[in-house]
């Protein structure tokens, strides 16, 4: 029987090949898949974290920009813990190339802000910008990869170029509240006022925790003349 399977020319075997030294694995926690069309197992689908911010005003992610920047909404799509599907997901994503990975949640996330219809006066998705080397070097943006696919859900524009970093910053992990805001302090600015001026822009990133950064870029863009501002991440991490 084996014989006859390796010579009927109607029978392939490259793609068993294919999966046996190239496995198709879950990015949250490495089981086997056999769908090739899969990025996840039944059971890491089963376990995401989610948070439901999308759908409740005043919820952790908002209280963050109490008092330092005025936000009409804010959302994180899922809960960040370290060891967690959540952060193998993110690292998969953001430094293996695996950018199916943002796709796919920027999808979901699109969905459930336009379903919560707390967001529903959104405009147009402005992706918070990497610093010029630092994209280059990873390949690609993405916060920018995650905007694609939730202005694609939300149906509306995505300007990827309209905003950027004009400086590179040391990383912010070890750096307390008041050393991160000093650490991003003047990094942005708009390069196409004229394509936001009066617009309600989402701004989107893949993880808050202090909201520094995110912070930071608001308050460029709220002295834009007309502009309000909500803001959507992928995850919330509750790290110092």
């Amino acid at each position: 029987m084996s014989a006859r399977l390796f010579m009927n020319p109607g029978i392939s075997l490259l793609p068993a090949l294919a999966h046996l030294f190239f496995p198709h694995v879950c990015c949250g926690c490495g089981t086997d898949l056999v769908e090739e069309n899969k990025i996840f197992c039944i059971y890491c689908m089963g376990s995401m974290p989610f948070t439901g911010f999308e759908f409740c005003a005043g919820n952790p992610v908002e209280k963050i920009f109490w008092g330092r920047a005025e936000i009409q909404a804010a959302s994180a799509h899922l809960y960040f813990t370290k060891k967690s599907i959540v952060q193998q997901s993110l690292h998969w994503f953001k430094y293996k190339g695996r950018k199916e990975i943002g796709s796919y949640f920027g999808s979901c996330m699109g969905h459930a802000l336009k379903n919560s219809g707390r967001f529903q006066d959104c405009q147009l998705v402005l992706p918070l910008p990497l610093y010029t080397s630092r994209e280059k070097k990873r390949g690609y943006n993405q916060a920018a990869i995650l905007g694609e696919s939730i202005s694609a859900a939300m149906n509306i524009p995505q300007f990827a170029n309209c905003l950027e970093r004009i400086k590179g910053t040391a990383t912010q992990t070890h750096k307390n509240r008041i050393q991160r805001w000093q650490n991003m302090e003047d990094k942005f600015r708009v390069k196409r006022k004229d394509l936001i001026c009066g617009k309600h822009i989402l701004l989107v990133d893949d993880v808050v925790t202090t909201g520094a950064t995110l912070e930071a870029c608001a308050r460029v863009l709220l002295r834009i003349e007309g502009v309000t501002l909500s803001i959507a991440t992928l995850a919330h991490s509750v790290s110092s």
